[in-house]
Protein backbone atom coordinates (compact mmCIF):
# COMPACT_ATOMS: atom_id res chain seq x y z
CA UNK A 1 0.00 0.00 0.00
CA UNK A 2 1.47 3.52 -0.97
CA UNK A 3 2.23 5.67 2.08
CA UNK A 4 -0.27 7.92 1.25
CA UNK A 5 -3.42 5.67 1.76
CA UNK A 6 -2.03 4.20 4.49
CA UNK A 7 -2.29 7.16 6.03
CA UNK A 8 -5.45 8.14 5.23
CA UNK A 9 -6.80 4.72 7.14
CA UNK A 10 -8.17 5.75 10.41
CA UNK A 11 -8.37 2.42 12.46
CA UNK A 12 -6.88 -1.21 12.38
CA UNK A 13 -10.40 -2.73 10.77
CA UNK A 14 -9.81 -0.02 7.63
CA UNK A 15 -5.83 -0.52 7.41
CA UNK A 16 -6.57 -4.13 7.08
CA UNK A 17 -9.29 -3.53 4.27
CA UNK A 18 -7.23 -0.87 2.38
CA UNK A 19 -4.51 -3.80 2.30
CA UNK A 20 -6.58 -6.41 1.30
CA UNK A 21 -7.74 -4.11 -1.76
CA UNK A 22 -4.40 -4.61 -2.79
CA UNK A 23 -4.41 -8.43 -2.54
CA UNK A 24 -3.61 -9.79 -6.08
CA UNK A 25 -5.34 -12.79 -4.96
CA UNK A 26 -8.81 -11.74 -3.68
CA UNK A 27 -11.62 -12.53 -6.22
CA UNK A 28 -14.12 -10.14 -7.66
CA UNK A 29 -16.54 -10.10 -5.14
CA UNK A 30 -14.38 -9.41 -2.50
CA UNK A 31 -13.48 -6.42 -4.66
CA UNK A 32 -16.62 -5.47 -5.15
CA UNK A 33 -17.27 -5.59 -1.71
CA UNK A 34 -14.22 -3.15 -1.34
CA UNK A 35 -15.46 -0.68 -3.81
CA UNK A 36 -18.79 -0.22 -1.90
CA UNK A 37 -16.47 0.49 1.51
CA UNK A 38 -17.28 3.91 2.98
CA UNK A 39 -13.69 4.35 3.62
CA UNK A 40 -11.64 6.74 0.91
CA UNK A 41 -8.31 4.62 1.68
CA UNK A 42 -9.50 1.46 0.81
CA UNK A 43 -11.05 2.97 -2.24
CA UNK A 44 -7.69 4.76 -2.86
CA UNK A 45 -6.18 1.73 -2.50
CA UNK A 46 -8.15 -0.64 -4.75
CA UNK A 47 -8.84 1.70 -8.03
CA UNK A 48 -5.69 3.92 -7.84
CA UNK A 49 -2.93 1.65 -6.60
CA UNK A 50 -3.35 -1.60 -8.29
CA UNK A 51 -4.08 -3.58 -11.51
CA UNK A 52 -8.29 -4.42 -11.37
CA UNK A 53 -10.25 -7.29 -13.27
CA UNK A 54 -12.64 -6.13 -15.80
CA UNK A 55 -15.88 -6.47 -14.26
CA UNK A 56 -14.45 -4.48 -10.99
CA UNK A 57 -13.06 -1.77 -13.81
CA UNK A 58 -16.85 -1.51 -14.79
CA UNK A 59 -18.22 -0.77 -11.57
CA UNK A 60 -15.29 1.63 -10.96
CA UNK A 61 -15.92 3.62 -13.67
CA UNK A 62 -19.80 3.92 -13.37
CA UNK A 63 -19.19 4.28 -9.72
CA UNK A 64 -21.55 7.15 -8.47
CA UNK A 65 -19.04 8.84 -6.51
CA UNK A 66 -16.54 11.05 -8.89
CA UNK A 67 -13.52 10.77 -6.15
CA UNK A 68 -13.75 7.21 -6.74
CA UNK A 69 -13.35 7.25 -10.74
CA UNK A 70 -10.61 9.93 -10.20
CA UNK A 71 -8.66 7.28 -8.22
CA UNK A 72 -8.63 5.20 -11.08
CA UNK A 73 -8.10 8.07 -13.53
CA UNK A 74 -4.79 8.65 -12.64
CA UNK A 75 -4.08 4.69 -11.57
CA UNK A 76 -0.57 4.12 -13.57
CA UNK A 77 -0.75 -0.12 -13.09
CA UNK A 78 -4.46 -0.24 -15.19
CA UNK A 79 -4.57 -0.83 -19.00
CA UNK A 80 -4.73 2.99 -20.86
CA UNK A 81 -7.69 1.43 -22.39
CA UNK A 82 -9.26 1.29 -19.05
CA UNK A 83 -8.47 4.21 -18.08
CA UNK A 84 -9.71 5.94 -21.33
CA UNK A 85 -13.19 5.15 -20.86
CA UNK A 86 -13.44 8.51 -18.05
CA UNK A 87 -12.23 10.26 -21.41
CA UNK A 88 -16.38 12.01 -21.31
CA UNK A 89 -16.92 11.66 -17.37
CA UNK A 90 -19.33 14.48 -16.76
CA UNK A 91 -17.08 15.99 -13.93
CA UNK A 92 -14.28 18.02 -14.46
CA UNK A 93 -12.23 17.30 -11.99
CA UNK A 94 -12.36 13.41 -12.96
CA UNK A 95 -11.67 14.64 -16.61
CA UNK A 96 -8.87 16.66 -15.21
CA UNK A 97 -6.64 13.37 -13.72
CA UNK A 98 -7.33 11.57 -16.71
CA UNK A 99 -5.46 14.29 -18.46
CA UNK A 100 -3.01 14.15 -15.88
CA UNK A 101 0.43 11.55 -16.20
CA UNK A 102 -0.20 9.49 -13.39
CA UNK A 103 2.91 8.99 -10.80
CA UNK A 104 5.81 6.91 -11.80
CA UNK A 105 7.53 4.88 -9.07
CA UNK A 106 9.55 1.46 -9.50
CA UNK A 107 7.25 -0.92 -10.55
CA UNK A 108 5.76 0.78 -13.29
CA UNK A 109 6.52 3.67 -15.94
CA UNK A 110 2.98 6.20 -16.84
CA UNK A 111 1.78 4.61 -20.53
CA UNK A 112 0.28 6.36 -23.08
CA UNK A 113 -3.49 6.96 -23.42
CA UNK A 114 -4.86 5.44 -26.85
CA UNK A 115 -4.57 8.07 -29.74
CA UNK A 116 -8.31 8.19 -30.07
CA UNK A 117 -8.59 9.29 -26.37
CA UNK A 118 -5.75 12.07 -26.47
CA UNK A 119 -7.11 14.07 -29.40
CA UNK A 120 -10.80 13.61 -27.70
CA UNK A 121 -9.10 15.23 -24.79
CA UNK A 122 -7.37 17.72 -26.88
CA UNK A 123 -10.88 18.77 -29.07
CA UNK A 124 -13.24 18.65 -25.87
CA UNK A 125 -11.35 19.79 -22.73
CA UNK A 126 -10.58 22.98 -21.39
CA UNK A 127 -7.50 24.36 -22.03
CA UNK A 128 -6.06 24.66 -18.48
CA UNK A 129 -6.21 20.64 -18.65
CA UNK A 130 -4.22 20.04 -21.42
CA UNK A 131 -1.03 21.23 -19.87
CA UNK A 132 0.45 18.22 -18.03
CA UNK A 133 -0.87 15.35 -20.91
CA UNK A 134 3.29 15.04 -21.57
CA UNK A 135 3.94 11.61 -21.77
CA UNK A 136 0.35 10.27 -22.05
CA UNK A 137 0.48 11.12 -25.75
CA UNK A 138 2.13 8.70 -27.46
CA UNK A 139 5.38 8.67 -29.99
CA UNK A 140 3.51 7.69 -32.99
CA UNK A 141 0.86 10.93 -32.10
CA UNK A 142 3.54 12.85 -31.62
CA UNK A 143 5.07 13.10 -34.69
CA UNK A 144 1.91 12.93 -36.54
CA UNK A 145 0.19 16.53 -34.93
CA UNK A 146 1.17 18.90 -37.14
CA UNK A 147 -0.84 16.87 -40.33
CA UNK A 148 -3.47 15.42 -38.17
CA UNK A 149 -6.87 15.59 -39.96
CA UNK A 150 -7.92 17.56 -36.57
CA UNK A 151 -7.00 21.26 -36.52
CA UNK A 152 -7.31 21.56 -32.48
CA UNK A 153 -4.27 18.43 -32.62
CA UNK A 154 -2.37 20.30 -35.31
CA UNK A 155 -3.07 23.60 -33.35
CA UNK A 156 -1.49 21.32 -30.37
CA UNK A 157 1.31 20.51 -32.36
CA UNK A 158 2.59 23.34 -33.58
CA UNK A 159 2.42 24.50 -29.46
CA UNK A 160 4.46 21.37 -28.80
CA UNK A 161 7.36 21.61 -31.09
CA UNK A 162 10.13 24.13 -31.93
CA UNK A 163 9.48 25.65 -35.84
CA UNK A 164 13.10 24.80 -36.22
CA UNK A 165 12.19 21.16 -35.46
CA UNK A 166 9.78 21.13 -38.46
CA UNK A 167 10.07 20.93 -42.38
CA UNK A 168 10.08 23.85 -44.47
CA UNK A 169 7.19 21.03 -46.34
CA UNK A 170 5.41 21.17 -43.12
CA UNK A 171 6.27 24.85 -42.04
CA UNK A 172 3.98 26.23 -45.48
CA UNK A 173 1.45 23.59 -44.77
CA UNK A 174 0.86 25.27 -40.99
CA UNK A 175 1.00 28.86 -42.25
CA UNK A 176 -1.85 27.99 -44.99
CA UNK A 177 -3.50 25.72 -42.89
CA UNK A 178 -7.49 26.46 -43.72
CA UNK A 179 -8.11 26.30 -39.98
CA UNK A 180 -7.42 30.14 -39.20
CA UNK A 181 -6.89 29.34 -35.41
CA UNK A 182 -4.00 27.15 -36.89
CA UNK A 183 -2.41 29.77 -39.12
CA UNK A 184 -2.79 32.08 -36.39
CA UNK A 185 -0.17 29.54 -33.98
CA UNK A 186 1.98 28.73 -37.16
CA UNK A 187 2.74 32.44 -37.35
CA UNK A 188 3.14 33.20 -33.67
CA UNK A 189 5.57 30.30 -33.86
CA UNK A 190 7.48 31.44 -36.81
CA UNK A 191 7.78 34.97 -35.98
CA UNK A 192 8.84 34.02 -32.39
CA UNK A 193 11.60 32.09 -33.90
CA UNK A 194 12.76 34.35 -36.27
CA UNK A 195 12.92 37.06 -33.70
CA UNK A 196 15.08 34.24 -31.50
CA UNK A 197 17.62 34.41 -34.80
CA UNK A 198 17.61 38.37 -35.26
CA UNK A 199 20.49 39.79 -32.95
CA UNK A 200 18.63 43.39 -32.82
CA UNK A 201 14.97 42.03 -31.75
CA UNK A 202 17.19 39.56 -29.19
CA UNK A 203 18.54 43.18 -27.73
CA UNK A 204 15.08 44.52 -27.77
CA UNK A 205 13.62 42.01 -25.68
CA UNK A 206 16.80 41.55 -23.43
CA UNK A 207 15.32 42.52 -19.96
CA UNK A 208 17.90 44.58 -18.10
CA UNK A 209 17.72 42.52 -14.98
CA UNK A 210 18.16 38.75 -14.50
CA UNK A 211 15.24 36.51 -14.78
CA UNK A 212 14.84 33.51 -16.53
CA UNK A 213 13.44 35.39 -19.60
CA UNK A 214 17.15 37.06 -19.79
CA UNK A 215 18.82 34.05 -19.59
CA UNK A 216 16.66 32.18 -22.16
CA UNK A 217 17.65 34.80 -24.85
CA UNK A 218 21.37 34.70 -23.70
CA UNK A 219 21.36 30.96 -24.26
CA UNK A 220 19.81 30.50 -27.57
CA UNK A 221 19.35 33.49 -29.22
CA UNK A 222 21.61 35.55 -31.92
CA UNK A 223 23.67 37.94 -30.47
CA UNK A 224 24.69 41.10 -31.54
CA UNK A 225 28.13 41.83 -30.64
CA UNK A 226 27.56 44.42 -27.74
CA UNK A 227 25.07 42.17 -25.94
CA UNK A 228 28.21 39.44 -26.47
CA UNK A 229 30.58 41.88 -24.70
CA UNK A 230 28.18 43.08 -22.41
CA UNK A 231 27.43 39.20 -21.29
CA UNK A 232 31.05 38.44 -20.97
CA UNK A 233 31.84 40.74 -17.75
CA UNK A 234 27.87 39.64 -16.84
CA UNK A 235 26.95 35.92 -17.65
CA UNK A 236 29.61 34.19 -19.39
CA UNK A 237 28.46 30.94 -18.75
CA UNK A 238 25.41 31.62 -20.54
CA UNK A 239 26.85 32.26 -23.92
CA UNK A 240 29.38 29.86 -23.31
CA UNK A 241 26.54 27.64 -24.46
CA UNK A 242 24.98 29.82 -27.12
CA UNK A 243 25.70 28.67 -31.12
CA UNK A 244 26.25 32.84 -32.01
CA UNK A 245 28.64 33.32 -29.85
CA UNK A 246 31.54 33.87 -32.17
CA UNK A 247 34.87 32.00 -32.28
CA UNK A 248 36.96 34.92 -31.08
CA UNK A 249 34.83 34.94 -27.85
CA UNK A 250 34.29 31.07 -27.55
CA UNK A 251 38.55 31.50 -26.79
CA UNK A 252 38.13 34.36 -24.33
CA UNK A 253 35.71 31.79 -22.93
CA UNK A 254 38.16 28.78 -22.92
CA UNK A 255 40.49 30.81 -20.78
CA UNK A 256 38.12 32.32 -18.25
CA UNK A 257 39.19 32.11 -15.09
CA UNK A 258 35.74 30.37 -13.54
CA UNK A 259 35.90 26.68 -14.34
CA UNK A 260 32.46 26.40 -14.66
CA UNK A 261 32.29 28.47 -18.10
CA UNK A 262 36.06 26.69 -18.89
CA UNK A 263 33.85 23.42 -18.78
CA UNK A 264 30.87 24.69 -20.29
CA UNK A 265 32.90 26.03 -23.56
CA UNK A 266 34.94 22.07 -23.48
CA UNK A 267 30.88 20.80 -24.76
CA UNK A 268 30.90 22.84 -27.58
CA UNK A 269 30.93 21.02 -30.98
CA UNK A 270 32.46 23.98 -32.63
CA UNK A 271 35.63 24.56 -30.52
CA UNK A 272 38.79 24.74 -32.07
CA UNK A 273 42.17 23.05 -31.88
CA UNK A 274 43.96 25.32 -30.19
CA UNK A 275 41.57 25.56 -27.38
CA UNK A 276 41.03 21.90 -27.17
CA UNK A 277 44.95 21.76 -26.41
CA UNK A 278 44.78 23.77 -24.16
CA UNK A 279 41.58 22.62 -22.24
CA UNK A 280 43.13 19.41 -22.59
CA UNK A 281 45.17 20.09 -19.92
CA UNK A 282 43.55 22.54 -18.04
CA UNK A 283 44.34 22.81 -14.66
CA UNK A 284 40.63 21.67 -13.43
CA UNK A 285 39.78 18.23 -13.51
CA UNK A 286 36.37 19.16 -13.94
CA UNK A 287 36.79 20.96 -17.65
CA UNK A 288 39.99 18.30 -18.42
CA UNK A 289 36.84 15.74 -18.03
CA UNK A 290 34.57 17.85 -19.81
CA UNK A 291 37.02 18.08 -22.66
CA UNK A 292 37.36 14.22 -22.49
CA UNK A 293 34.11 13.24 -24.20
CA UNK A 294 34.44 16.41 -27.16
CA UNK A 295 33.19 14.33 -30.11
CA UNK A 296 36.24 15.92 -32.33
CA UNK A 297 38.92 13.94 -30.02
CA UNK A 298 40.66 10.57 -31.32
CA UNK A 299 40.62 7.85 -29.10
CA UNK A 300 44.35 8.44 -28.79
CA UNK A 301 43.53 12.07 -27.83
CA UNK A 302 41.29 11.51 -25.33
CA UNK A 303 44.21 8.44 -23.51
CA UNK A 304 46.48 11.44 -23.46
CA UNK A 305 43.74 13.36 -21.32
CA UNK A 306 44.22 13.28 -17.16
CA UNK A 307 40.74 12.51 -16.26
CA UNK A 308 39.26 10.88 -13.36
CA UNK A 309 35.22 9.85 -13.89
CA UNK A 310 33.74 9.06 -10.23
CA UNK A 311 31.47 6.29 -9.33
CA UNK A 312 28.35 8.14 -8.03
CA UNK A 313 24.91 7.27 -8.08
CA UNK A 314 23.14 8.67 -11.28
CA UNK A 315 23.50 5.14 -12.46
CA UNK A 316 19.46 5.40 -13.10
CA UNK A 317 16.85 3.98 -15.16
CA UNK A 318 17.49 5.91 -18.84
CA UNK A 319 13.07 5.89 -19.90
CA UNK A 320 12.86 5.26 -23.73
CA UNK A 321 9.53 7.60 -24.55
CA UNK A 322 9.75 6.33 -28.47
CA UNK A 323 11.03 2.62 -28.76
CA UNK A 324 10.58 3.34 -32.53
CA UNK A 325 13.39 6.05 -32.34
CA UNK A 326 16.52 4.26 -33.37
CA UNK A 327 19.87 6.01 -32.51
CA UNK A 328 22.65 6.30 -34.83
CA UNK A 329 23.90 2.87 -34.33
CA UNK A 330 27.41 3.29 -35.76
CA UNK A 331 28.00 6.00 -33.29
CA UNK A 332 26.70 4.22 -30.44
CA UNK A 333 29.28 1.33 -31.54
CA UNK A 334 31.68 3.95 -31.77
CA UNK A 335 31.11 4.57 -28.00
CA UNK A 336 30.39 1.21 -26.35
CA UNK A 337 34.03 0.05 -28.06
CA UNK A 338 35.69 3.29 -26.52
CA UNK A 339 37.95 3.49 -23.77
CA UNK A 340 36.44 6.21 -21.88
CA UNK A 341 33.62 5.08 -19.39
CA UNK A 342 31.48 8.19 -20.37
CA UNK A 343 31.16 7.21 -23.81
CA UNK A 344 30.37 3.62 -22.87
CA UNK A 345 27.37 4.75 -20.26
CA UNK A 346 26.15 6.75 -23.05
CA UNK A 347 26.14 3.62 -25.00
CA UNK A 348 24.74 1.35 -22.38
CA UNK A 349 21.58 3.13 -21.55
CA UNK A 350 20.34 2.67 -25.58
CA UNK A 351 17.83 -0.29 -25.68
CA UNK A 352 18.76 -0.61 -29.21
CA UNK A 353 22.39 -1.55 -28.29
CA UNK A 354 23.03 -4.83 -30.46
CA UNK A 355 23.70 -8.16 -28.72
CA UNK A 356 27.38 -8.24 -28.92
CA UNK A 357 27.77 -5.36 -27.22
CA UNK A 358 25.38 -6.15 -24.76
CA UNK A 359 27.28 -9.22 -24.13
CA UNK A 360 30.72 -7.00 -23.98
CA UNK A 361 29.11 -4.08 -21.87
CA UNK A 362 27.72 -6.69 -19.70
CA UNK A 363 31.36 -7.50 -18.08
CA UNK A 364 32.66 -3.83 -18.22
CA UNK A 365 35.17 -2.83 -15.60
CA UNK A 366 32.95 0.45 -14.96
CA UNK A 367 30.06 -0.14 -12.44
CA UNK A 368 28.22 2.97 -14.21
CA UNK A 369 28.38 0.93 -17.18
CA UNK A 370 27.16 -2.34 -16.01
CA UNK A 371 24.52 -0.58 -14.10
CA UNK A 372 22.64 1.80 -17.06
CA UNK A 373 22.72 -1.23 -19.47
CA UNK A 374 21.03 -3.41 -16.70
CA UNK A 375 18.69 -0.44 -16.22
CA UNK A 376 17.96 -0.17 -19.63
CA UNK A 377 18.42 -3.18 -21.74
CA UNK A 378 15.41 -5.21 -22.29
CA UNK A 379 18.18 -8.08 -22.75
CA UNK A 380 20.35 -7.60 -20.02
CA UNK A 381 21.54 -10.85 -18.85
CA UNK A 382 20.26 -12.13 -15.43
CA UNK A 383 23.52 -12.57 -13.88
CA UNK A 384 24.49 -9.44 -14.76
CA UNK A 385 21.07 -7.67 -12.96
CA UNK A 386 21.91 -9.15 -9.43
CA UNK A 387 25.53 -7.67 -10.11
CA UNK A 388 24.08 -4.54 -10.41
CA UNK A 389 21.88 -4.72 -7.28
CA UNK A 390 24.41 -6.15 -4.83
CA UNK A 391 27.22 -3.46 -6.17
CA UNK A 392 25.04 -0.11 -6.70
CA UNK A 393 23.48 1.39 -3.96
CA UNK A 394 22.24 4.30 -5.37
CA UNK A 395 19.04 6.00 -6.27
CA UNK A 396 16.62 3.49 -8.27
CA UNK A 397 18.41 0.41 -7.21
CA UNK A 398 15.55 -1.59 -6.34
CA UNK A 399 13.85 -0.84 -9.98
CA UNK A 400 16.19 -3.26 -11.88
CA UNK A 401 14.44 -5.77 -9.64
CA UNK A 402 11.26 -5.42 -12.40
CA UNK A 403 13.10 -6.33 -14.92
CA UNK A 404 11.84 -9.45 -16.77
CA UNK A 405 15.48 -10.44 -16.62
CA UNK A 406 15.57 -10.38 -13.06
CA UNK A 407 16.33 -13.95 -11.41
CA UNK A 408 14.50 -14.86 -8.39
CA UNK A 409 15.37 -18.75 -7.88
CA UNK A 410 17.76 -19.43 -5.27
CA UNK A 411 17.54 -15.50 -3.87
CA UNK A 412 16.43 -16.64 0.01
CA UNK A 413 20.52 -17.19 0.63
CA UNK A 414 20.27 -13.44 0.76
CA UNK A 415 18.42 -13.71 3.81
CA UNK A 416 21.07 -13.50 6.68
CA UNK A 417 23.10 -10.47 4.75
CA UNK A 418 23.98 -7.35 6.15
CA UNK A 419 22.40 -5.04 4.03
CA UNK A 420 18.83 -4.71 4.71
CA UNK A 421 18.00 -3.90 0.65
CA UNK A 422 20.16 -7.37 -0.14
CA UNK A 423 17.87 -9.07 2.77
CA UNK A 424 14.52 -7.96 0.83
CA UNK A 425 16.20 -10.13 -2.12
CA UNK A 426 15.28 -13.23 -0.13
CA UNK A 427 11.51 -12.23 -0.31
CA UNK A 428 11.62 -12.51 -4.32
CA UNK A 429 12.80 -15.90 -4.22
CA UNK A 430 8.78 -17.45 -4.50
CA UNK A 431 10.57 -21.20 -3.00
CA UNK A 432 11.91 -18.92 0.26
CA UNK A 433 11.72 -21.50 2.90
CA UNK A 434 8.56 -20.61 5.17
CA UNK A 435 10.33 -20.32 8.24
CA UNK A 436 12.99 -17.98 6.49
CA UNK A 437 9.72 -15.73 5.68
CA UNK A 438 8.83 -16.41 8.74
CA UNK A 439 12.03 -15.11 10.55
CA UNK A 440 11.85 -11.90 8.27
CA UNK A 441 8.41 -10.60 9.14
CA UNK A 442 10.51 -9.72 12.85
CA UNK A 443 13.59 -8.52 10.67
CA UNK A 444 15.11 -4.94 12.75
CA UNK A 445 13.91 -3.28 8.91
CA UNK A 446 11.00 -2.21 8.59
CA UNK A 447 10.90 -2.76 4.79
CA UNK A 448 11.96 -5.72 5.43
CA UNK A 449 9.07 -7.10 7.63
CA UNK A 450 7.21 -5.41 5.16
CA UNK A 451 7.97 -7.29 2.43
CA UNK A 452 8.24 -10.80 4.58
CA UNK A 453 4.70 -10.05 5.51
CA UNK A 454 2.89 -10.62 2.11
CA UNK A 455 5.09 -13.30 1.01
CA UNK A 456 2.72 -16.52 -0.03
CA UNK A 457 5.14 -18.31 1.72
CA UNK A 458 4.54 -17.13 4.71
CA UNK A 459 2.94 -20.37 7.07
CA UNK A 460 -0.51 -19.36 7.73
CA UNK A 461 -0.46 -19.08 11.87
CA UNK A 462 1.79 -16.15 11.53
CA UNK A 463 -0.58 -14.30 8.60
CA UNK A 464 -2.86 -15.05 10.81
CA UNK A 465 -1.11 -13.21 13.92
CA UNK A 466 0.04 -10.71 11.54
CA UNK A 467 -3.65 -8.88 10.99
CA UNK A 468 -3.69 -8.10 14.32
CA UNK A 469 -0.15 -6.46 14.09
CA UNK A 470 -0.55 -2.72 14.49
CA UNK A 471 2.76 -2.42 12.31
CA UNK A 472 2.14 -5.28 9.50
CA UNK A 473 -1.86 -6.01 9.28
CA UNK A 474 -2.20 -4.63 6.16
CA UNK A 475 0.36 -6.17 4.41
CA UNK A 476 -0.80 -9.43 6.05
CA UNK A 477 -3.93 -8.78 4.49
CA UNK A 478 -2.55 -8.42 1.41
CA UNK A 479 -0.50 -11.71 1.18
CA UNK A 480 -1.96 -13.88 -1.59
CA UNK A 481 -1.73 -16.97 0.73
CA UNK A 482 -4.65 -15.25 2.62
CA UNK A 483 -7.64 -17.85 3.14
CA UNK A 484 -10.70 -16.33 1.07
CA UNK A 485 -12.55 -17.11 4.26
CA UNK A 486 -10.50 -14.84 6.01
CA UNK A 487 -10.68 -11.99 3.26
CA UNK A 488 -14.62 -12.11 3.82
CA UNK A 489 -13.99 -12.47 7.54
CA UNK A 490 -12.16 -9.36 7.51
CA UNK A 491 -14.64 -7.31 5.37
CA UNK A 492 -17.65 -8.49 8.27
CA UNK A 493 -15.05 -7.21 11.24
CA UNK A 494 -15.30 -3.87 9.65
CA UNK A 495 -18.88 -3.35 9.48
CA UNK A 496 -19.08 -4.13 6.06
CA UNK A 497 -21.70 -6.45 4.31
CA UNK A 498 -20.53 -10.21 3.27
CA UNK A 499 -23.69 -11.30 1.61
Amino acid sequence: MTPDATEKATGPGERRLAGLALNPAAPVDVLLRLLASDSAAVRVALCRDRALPGPVVDAVVAHPDWRTRGFFAENPYADPEQRARLVDDPEYRVRGRLAREPRADDVCMPRPLPDRTVVRIIETYEDELLWELNRLISPGLQRAMTTHPSPKVRGMGISRLSWKSLTPDTRDALLADPDPGVRKSAEANRSSYERLRDPDAVREDLPAHHCHARTHLLLYGALAPDVVAEALSQNPWSIAFNDSTPPETVALLAAHPDPEVRAEVAVRSDLGPAERRALAVDPDPGVRLALSVHPALTEAERAAIDYEVEQDDAYCLWPVYDPESVPDLELVRARALSAHPLLRRRAAREMHLPADLVALLADDADLGVRVLLGQNHPDAPAALLLRCFLEHTGRDRWHVTRHANFPRAGLARFAGDEDPAVRRLALLDPEVPAETADRLTRDVDSQVRADAARHPRLPQDRIAALLDDPELAHRAAANPALPVATMYTLIAAAGQPVS
